[in-house]
């Protein structure tokens, strides 16, 4: 009777502080060592994301702290290895619903999705994606981030984020591969450079000003800039600003494991926890899922089939009589551009390959630029 009794009052303690913080409270772990700037200030950055939000339960995983006794803790001795191992038993045993962890050996296939403040006009904005990989290749990378930086969105609440495409190699073909998405069905909603040109295709300018909810790049790229966002006012040594390198996203996959870096402060860490509850709440695996569910049915497999850049045409192709070329070609990829210029030699049409200032261009005469974006695009090219 007296154990009826115990469970009892545990699950009344439960719904009272339920209805205190305004629903379920998530439990999430945070690994308790291996920050270049020592574990207090780890345990700080748990402490400010317990203050501002009632609703999260960080739990340390770790050797105590001294001084942190109002966290909750799983202790272990001081070596990486024992917290690895307790951190994952927690999220096995339902323990912790998300992890913070400051490096993971996530599978090929899993990448994280950042998240960060923009200094333009103080827009969150998301980088997907951050660290990990999604595919082996980067252009199937890129597009597979934009799915996995839509659901993270929706598991943030936001109901349909605005997408671009960050102007890095492969960019146009990450933007043909989505816009045939689109127009096979899976509901996408491209975003605009906030230049007069406009555009799904992404400049500098327009990941300052935040143009766009989800910013699709590479990993590499990727948490190049999460590092830049996070530490541009604190010189690089201690990263200040923003949420971290985000939860942990792929196909088939279903743990929450978002990943700070060691230079992360307070602040980030606060915001990586939060972050992570959020998305937990939101259910970001079953809306990564669904997001995948939803691109298969718009031909997803066929369309990443055809990303791979054609192999350059070892048939010889000579110029046709040189014309001054006065209009340009935009949306070919920097990959296929050379090719794209033989195609149109091929059928008579005198180009020319350049670099704009918004990326590859190939060159034509105006007389010519109906019929020459009609090869290419016949050709896959644009």
């Amino acid at each position: 009777m007296s154990e009826i009794k115990k469970l009892i009052g545990e699950a009344l303690a439960d719904i009272v502080k339920e209805a205190r913080t305004g629903g379920p409270r998530v439990s999430v772990g945070l690994m308790a060592l291996g920050s270049e700037l020592g574990g207090e200030e780890l345990a700080r950055g748990a402490l400010l994301a317990s203050e501002n939000s009632s609703r999260i339960e960080v739990v340390m995983i770790g050797p105590r702290i001294p001084g942190f006794e109002k966290l909750s803790w799983i202790e272990t001795e001081p070596c990486e290895e024992d917290v690895a191992a307790a951190m994952e038993k927690a999220l096995a045993d339902g323990r912790i619903s998300g992890a913070v962890a400051l490096h993971y050996p996530f599978p090929l296939g899993v990448t994280t999705i950042g998240r960060v403040v923009t200094p333009g006009k103080g827009k969150p904005m998301i980088i997907a994606s951050s660290t990990g990989t999604s595919a082996v290749g980067r252009v199937e990378a890129m597009v597979r981030n934009a799915l996995y930086g839509v659901a993270t969105a929706k598991a943030l609440g936001i109901e349909n984020p605005s997408v671009g495409i960050l102007n890095v190699d492969g960019a146009q073909i990450v933007h043909k591969a989505l816009t045939r998405l689109k127009e096979n069905g899976y509901a996408l909603s491209f975003g605009a450079s906030v230049r007069k040109d406009g555009g799904a295709v992404l400049r500098g300018n327009d990941i300052l000003a935040g143009a766009v909810d989800v910013c699709v790049t590479d990993t590499l790229t990727g948490n190049v800039l999460m590092k830049m966002f996070s530490s541009f006012t604190t010189g690089g040594s201690y990263e200040s600003l923003g949420w971290g390198y985000g939860p942990s996203v792929g196909e088939g996959w279903n743990k929450v494991i978002s990943i700070i870096s060691r230079a992360s402060g307070a602040p980030v860490i606060a915001g990586a926890l939060e972050y992570t509850a959020k998305v937990v709440s939101g259910r970001l695996p079953e809306k990564a899922a669904a997001e995948l569910s939803a691109a298969k049915k718009a031909g997803f497999s066929q369309i990443l089939e055809t990303l791979t850049p054609k192999a350059a045409s070892q048939e010889t192709v000579s110029a046709p009589a040189a014309e001054p070329t006065d209009d340009e070609v935009h949306g070919v990829d920097v990959l296929t551009i050379e090719d794209g210029v033989k195609a149109l030699w091929k059928e008579g049409i005198y180009a020319e390959s350049s670099m704009g200032c918004t990326g590859p261009v190939i060159k034509v005469a105006s007389k010519n630029l109906q019929k020459a974006e009609s090869i290419l695009r016949s050709n896959g090219y644009i």
